[in-house]
């Protein structure tokens, strides 16, 4: 039977359907407006920029970083550019190791190279370009840019690399730079939106020393630069840019020449000094012994490099004048007269007598000289140095009252220095010792722990840079100025030089006629006491104060036998001193490391320090060599005027401009009569050349 179909309800669907799809279509044409409008209108604006970045780019410019000079302007640390073969692993066609391989053999690539290189995309996380070879010759570019097609992410790039002229010379102070790692880029995104900018493309960081508390001066302002770029993000062309603006020079107070001869004298023996200019605070010479090559951080060290001065038993690493702490031996003692002045605890003509030790608690502590010293009152217990006065002393103090007092010269504290990391070093009290230790037992003061404090031993422990910060105090008649290490900071733009101004810490009230017994026995040690052989002959009169800290405890009855011990477990010679007498302008402080007697050790490169400050005086080699063997006391054979030692070493003469400014000076070549008397401190007469 033949169906029959229904024309009408065909048509009537078949229009219905025309309509919703007419309707579809007018909606969609009406999104499509709306979208037009939207993007062509509303969005006009967003979407151009979008559009210019697309076809531009921003590249930042990163500045020259700021020069670093000594006092006399002689350059620490500048910058020098080079060519570097750099890989971004994300970019790669193949393994990394194979890329490495295939580029070894158009460029000389080291293990060393490959080494550092994953060290440094272990910090990184490989989604940076990373060089695998830096200092690129000529040769070296040429052979790779006719080869580049055949390794995709791997470039050639300029940079700027950081130089240190003379190596290790005042490492621990200049510090170093290195590639920015993933901590500092947390700790960035910390900082200000605009110090984040300014960052934008540095791969490269201050680490230590002034390179790193000085970081914001020294980096500079970074520019920027607008490139068209192609559709592959080719640079075609500058479209325009705003120049970087170099880092300001920082001008250091050390006086370089003074630092290296230091440095000499100490020859592979461990230690530091630190000498301050007492009147301002200028830290003119900062020595740790040993030193260590920053150059080898610029590029990133290689392991073996790193191992060796990581593990070494002599931790070069260390900044001995910062962080390194010591007993203070003998050097102590005059503070310590200075509080018992000041407290009413001894006068300065009450004597004792003394018969070579001291007993407390059925312990015997002991003098250095057995039989004794005889009657001693405070002026003969500094220049002799005589234990068994401060073991009294300390007893009659206790401990309290001596940190309470002491704590007044720095001793315990941060001196405020502008380099970071220094130590704070440890003046004892009850108040410390409770709440360093967990057990009550030790919690507790015991009376005998503060007998051997008195001679700078037990639980005192400073640094050289506190001890020689203490001695400027008394050197400056008790005003007690903040050490630092940059004297100016130059404006690369203005050239305008802005001094650092002196900065006095917490005063002090002592008693001028107190400081005037403590100046004259310091005096006295260098005229007639354990440092007379040292300062035999010299120019000028000084004062100054021995020390030798015990590093391990000899038994009860047990006599000190320094050949029969460890080389590192004997004594620590130690000193501080300041000259001229009347009109101080050069305080220091030294230890020499398992040394032994500090009037034989340390006493002599002071000597020399001081000759060459006030008098423009440099010994002659055969009195380095023996100073560095511990064998010399005054100065051996004819010293040289420092003007004819050659800058840098093993050139010729260096101009009178750079000379030490005594040793420039008209005065500083007038005789200078020594003292042999011994009158008060604010009599000594001298000569010397102001500085």
């Amino acid at each position: 039977m033949t169906e029959l179909r229904n024309v009408e309800a065909d048509l009537s669907r078949f229009r219905a359907r025309v309509l919703a799809a007419s309707l579809v279509v007018l909606v969609c044409f009406l999104l499509l407006a709306a979208r037009l409008v939207w993007l062509q209108v509303f969005r006009h604006e967003d979407l151009s920029e979008q559009a210019e970045n697309n076809r531009t780019s921003i590249v930042p410019i990163v500045p020259n970083r700021g020069l670093i000079t000594d006092r006399n302007g002689i350059v620490l640390a500048t910058n020098y550019s080079a060519y570097t073969l750099e890989i971004m692993p994300t970019r790669l066609s193949q393994s990394l190791d194979r890329t490495i391989d295939q580029l070894a053999e158009v460029v000389d690539i080291q293990p060393r190279d490959r080494r550092r290189f994953k060290k440094l995309l272990e910090e990184t996380k490989g989604f940076e370009s990373l060089p695998i070879r830096t200092k690129l010759t000529d040769e070296e570019v040429a052979k790779f840019a006719a080869q580049r097609y055949r390794f995709p992410g791997v470039d050639i790039k300029a940079r700027l690399f950081r130089s240190y002229p003379y190596g290790e010379l005042a490492s621990h102070v200049i510090g170093y730079i290195g590639r920015i790692n993933q901590a500092e880029k947390q700790q960035q995104e910390d900082w200000p939106e605009e110090d984040q900018a300014n960052y934008r493309g540095t791969e490269y960081i201050g680490k230590l020393g002034v390179e790193h508390s000085y970081e914001r001066q020294l980096h500079g302002v970074t520019g920027v630069e607008q490139v068209e770029t192609s559709a592959g993000g080719r640079a075609v062309r500058k479209l325009a840019s705003s120049s970087a603006t170099p880092g300001n020079t920082l001008k250091l107070s050390i006086d370089i020449r003074l630092q290296k001869l230091v440095e000499d004298l100490y020859g592979n023996r461990r230690g530091a000094l630190v000498a301050l200019d007492p009147r301002t605070g200028e830290v003119l010479a900062f020595v740790s012994k040993p030193t260590f090559d920053p150059n080898l951080f610029v590029d990133g060290i290689d392991t073996d490099n790193w191992q060796a001065l990581n593990e070494s038993i002599d931790k070069p690493l260390l900044n001995r004048a910062l962080r390194g702490t010591y007993p203070p031996g003998s050097t102590f003692k005059p503070f310590m007269a200075l509080a018992a002045l000041e407290t009413g605890k001894r006068r300065p003509e009450q004597a004792i007598s003394d018969p070579g030790h001291f007993w407390f608690g059925g312990h015997k502590f002991r003098d250095d000289k057995p039989e004794g010293h005889g009657t001693v009152d405070m002026y003969k217990s500094i220049v002799q140095s005589c234990d068994t006065y401060y073991y009294l002393l300390a007893n009659d103090m206790g401990v309290d009252l001596m940190h309470d007092t002491l704590s007044h010269y720095g001793f315990g504290e941060y001196t405020g220095i502008d380099i970071a990391g220094e130590a704070r070093g440890l003046l004892p009290s009850t108040a410390w010792k409770r709440k360093a230790y967990k057990k009550p037992e030790q919690q507790r003061w015991y009376a005998g722990e503060t007998i051997s404090l008195g001679i700078g031993q037990g639980y005192n422990n400073f640094t050289v840079l506190q001890i020689a910060n203490a001695t400027a105090t008394i050197a400056n008649n008790g005003v007690r100025m903040k050490p630092h290490l940059v004297r100016e900071i130059v404006d690369v733009g203005t050239k305008q030089a802005e001094a650092v101004a002196p900065v006095e810490a917490d005063p002090l009230r002592v008693k001028p006629e107190n400081l005037a017994v403590i100046r004259k026995a310091l005096v006295g040690v260098n005229i007639e006491g354990t440092g007379a052989s040292a300062f035999r002959g010299a120019a000028y009169t000084s004062g100054g104060k021995t020390g030798t800290a015990q590093v391990i405890t000899i038994a009860q009855g047990a006599k000190y036998n320094a050949s029969q011990l460890d080389e590192r477990h004997r004594d620590h010679a130690l000193y501080m001193a300041y000259a001229p007498a009347d009109n101080p302008q050069i305080a220091l402080a030294l230890v020499v490391e398992n040394a032994g007697f500090g009037g034989a050790n340390s006493a002599p490169i002071a000597r020399r320090v001081f000759d060459y400050w006030l008098q423009g005086l440099y010994p002659n080699d055969e009195d380095i060599a023996l100073v560095q063997k511990g064998q010399a006391q005054a100065p051996v054979g004819k010293p040289r005027p420092a003007s004819e030692v050659g800058w840098p070493p093993g050139t010729g003469n260096v101009p009178v401009a750079q000379a030490p400014a005594a040793a420039a000076s008209s005065a500083a070549s007038a005789p200078v009569q020594a003292t042999t008397s011994l009158p008060a401190a604010s009599a000594v007469p001298v000569r010397a050349a102001a500085r």
